[in-house]
């Protein structure tokens, strides 16, 4: 579960404005990230309280902004309105390079119960957005498709990301990213991707700049792993993140058997179902691999994944 909030986001430390908080000066706009979030039975609404952060012009300075929950008491509404309003400042925001659409906890809102919209007029709004972060499945929409030059980074965090998003993420246009972030997550809460629907993101020709593949929080690991073996985007890649789902032996015996990961600065697996056999012979054959935070070698139906409800 998401138990905490942002401290830092793109090198950059994140400090909270909310509608307490929002009759205080700005001290630096250009060096902090700002996160925008809604008391849950507050009396300021989103666009008072986006009006209050922009009315400086030194906001003009702002390189990336997060914002939490936007709905207060009404959590079952979607993020058109937040969309709407970023999309409507963006000759007000000239230095914004990352958007960051609903950074909540699981106090405030499980991962699973965020509403989300059709992003897309964000990034068409923004064309020199460098990095895109988006939290919540229910009601997610890329338009189909991204069409963007300028995105380096693209994450997705769901407790079940439906395959009509990954559709929409292997059919984009993104010749600039560098990193792709995408948690699976639980068939309980809408993650009905399967192996196939992940196999575009192995083949290395959808993405030429990409040096980070993050396939996180799956419950269909060891299949992902089975199918790494010669997958080709492992030319290309510094970083493979397959952590927080449940890979077993079987996965990591699939790993063992794909020698081209040792060429990987990074192989993350932390959160898995290893047994410690297994451990001891990919920490061999891999030095760089992270296993922290292992669950034990439990029986498939014991198994879970990190993020889900």
């Amino acid at each position: 579960m998401f138990s905490e909030h942002s401290t830092h986001w793109l090198g950059l430390p994140v400090q909270l404005y909310d509608a307490e908080r929002s009759e205080k000066p700005i001290k630096d706009y250009a060096r902090t990230i700002y996160r925008l979030t809604l008391d849950y039975d507050g009396k300021v609404d989103l666009p008072t309280l986006f009006s209050r952060f922009t009315a400086d012009p030194a906001s003009a300075q702002t390189p990336a902004i997060i914002i939490g929950q936007f709905h207060g008491d009404a959590p079952e509404q979607g993020s058109e309105e937040v969309v709407q309003l970023l999309v409507s400042a963006r000759t007000r925001l000239p230095q914004l390079r990352g958007i960051f659409l609903g950074e909540m906890i699981s106090e405030e809102n499980e991962v699973s119960w965020i509403n989300q919209s059709d992003v897309s007029p964000l990034l068409t709004a923004f064309p020199h957005l460098e990095h895109f972060r988006v939290r919540g499945a229910q009601g997610l929409s890329l338009g189909g498709r991204l069409n963007h030059e300028h995105l380096r980074s693209l994450t997705i965090e769901t407790g079940g990301l439906p395959r009509e998003i990954l559709r929409e993420v292997a059919a984009s246009h993104l010749p600039a990213l560098e990193h792709l972030e995408l948690y699976l997550g639980s068939s309980s809460y809408g993650g009905d991707a399967q192996v196939a629907d992940i196999k575009p993101f192995l083949q290395g020709n959808l993405f030429p700049r990409l040096k980070y593949l993050g396939l996180r929080d799956s419950e269909v690991v060891d299949d992902i792993a089975a199918a790494l073996a010669n997958a080709p985007v492992l030319e290309q890649l510094d970083a493979l993140d397959l952590s927080l789902g449940t890979l077993s032996d079987k996965g990591g015996q699939a790993l063992l058997n794909t020698p081209s990961l040792r060429r990987l600065k990074q192989l993350d697996l932390h959160y898995h179902y290893l047994s410690q056999a297994m451990q001891r012979q990919l920490k061999q054959a891999y030095p760089q691999v992270n296993l922290e935070d292992p669950q034990g070698d439990k029986d498939e139906d014991e198994r879970y994944v990190s993020v889900s409800e």
